[in-house]
């Protein structure tokens, strides 16, 4: 029987011809602690894309010339890629959560204003004017779209995040192998 594809380790290989080309230049920090250059995280994060959310990855990187100034480059690589992408997927989080709050917050203020748009629409009831019917409905439907943030958010920009952030969790958690291999 074949393995299942959520268990099967998928491969993200990287082909650069120094370790510094996998890290932003412009970062001061440790290098360590540097950013991935944006168009590495690009490519790691695009092709583990690719796979089954729950299929573990596994990330190689080819370097074609030998590190100068750097004793180990598995080593060095490895905890690097962990760090960024644990630090990516805080991140996401925090988005997440404020996400969520301001979601909650507009739910709030839009539920009073449907709330006070339907009272006004109702006192609006009692009389046969063209122009209070006119009034009622705008306040009905005024209502109604003062929700479509909450809802926007509440339905549907809260889980493209989530998904983003156990993304960047499963990166943070992949096996980083560094290979030297010939030019060409």
């Amino acid at each position: 029987m074949p393995p299942d594809a959520s268990e099967q380790t998928h491969l993200i290989e990287v082909k650069v011809n120094e370790v510094h080309q996998l890290f932003n230049s412009m970062d001061p920090s440790p290098f360590h602690e540097r950013d991935l250059d944006h168009d590495a995280e690009q490519f790691i994060v695009s092709w583990a894309q690719e796979h089954h959310r729950r299929a573990p990855v596994k990330i190689v990187v080819h370097l074609t010339r030998r590190p100068d100034g750097i004793e180990d480059p598995q080593a060095l690589v490895s905890e690097s890629f962990r760090h960024y992408f644990a630090y990516r997927a805080e991140m996401i989080w925090r988005e997440l959560k404020q996400l969520m709050r301001e979601g909650r917050t507009s739910l709030l203020i839009g539920l009073l204003f449907l709330a006070t748009c339907n009272l006004l629409a109702r006192l609006l009831a009692t009389g046969h004017e063209h122009w209070q019917g006119v009034l009622r409905e705008g306040l009905t439907i005024g209502g109604w779209v003062a929700m479509w943030k909450p809802l926007d958010i509440c339905l549907y920009r809260w889980w493209p995040l989530l998904n983003l952030k156990r993304l960047y969790d499963k990166l943070s958690a992949a096996e980083v192998e560094v290979r030297l291999t010939a030019a060409g």
